[in-house]
């Protein structure tokens, strides 16, 4: 009879509890936040420009490349053994310059996007979470759009959840871009 009262007593405890200490979670589509941030607009205008420069020099390479191989297949018969020697070697250094090039922008391009993203990112969950500290929410999920598979989470309930991404977007200055 004792256990059982000490059960009926834990039991009335807990459930106590849980209703005493509402739990309130949240979501934001940040989908519909940063990429209506001005910050990004300008990052994406500036990574455009800096895959330009990139993709400008590729071509450069490009160029260079073909020039020296038109010449080499217009003159290959009247080259001599070691002259058509060097000249093959002077095109397979260019494919391969060419393709350490394409290689090293790609990376330079990823870090980029990184350097300008993070702080617009910072600067979005910076909002969110002064928004989830004002609003006593213990969680907020980041969605994007309202697939759960794209933030990762394996379910969530959209009724259930209390969107703020309309309080973030106001936090940030941020409206929404016109349709294209």
């Amino acid at each position: 009879m004792k256990k059982f009262l000490k059960l009926t007593l834990a039991v009335a405890l807990v459930l106590s509890c849980s209703t005493t200490f509402a739990q309130k979670f949240g979501r934001f589509d940040i989908a519909a936040v940063v990429p209506n941030m001005a910050e990004f607009k300008e990052a994406q205008t500036n990574l455009e420009a800096y895959g330009k420069d990139l993709q400008d020099q590729l071509e450069q390479i490009q160029v260079e490349f073909n020039t020296k191989l038109a010449e080499y297949e217009k003159n290959a018969a009247t080259y001599t053994d070691s002259v058509r020697q060097l000249k093959e070697s002077e095109l397979t250094q260019l494919q391969q310059r060419y393709q350490d090039f394409s290689q090293i922008a790609q990376q330079d391009m990823q870090k980029k996007q990184q350097e300008l993203l993070a702080p617009i990112y910072e600067k979005a969950n910076a909002a969110v979470e002064k928004i989830a500290k004002e609003g006593g929410f213990l969680v907020v999920f980041s969605t994007a759009g309202d697939d759960p598979a794209s933030a990762g989470l394996a379910y969530f309930d959209k009724e259930a959840l209390i969107d703020i991404t309309a309080q973030v977007k106001k936090e940030l200055g941020v409206t929404d871009a016109p349709a294209q």
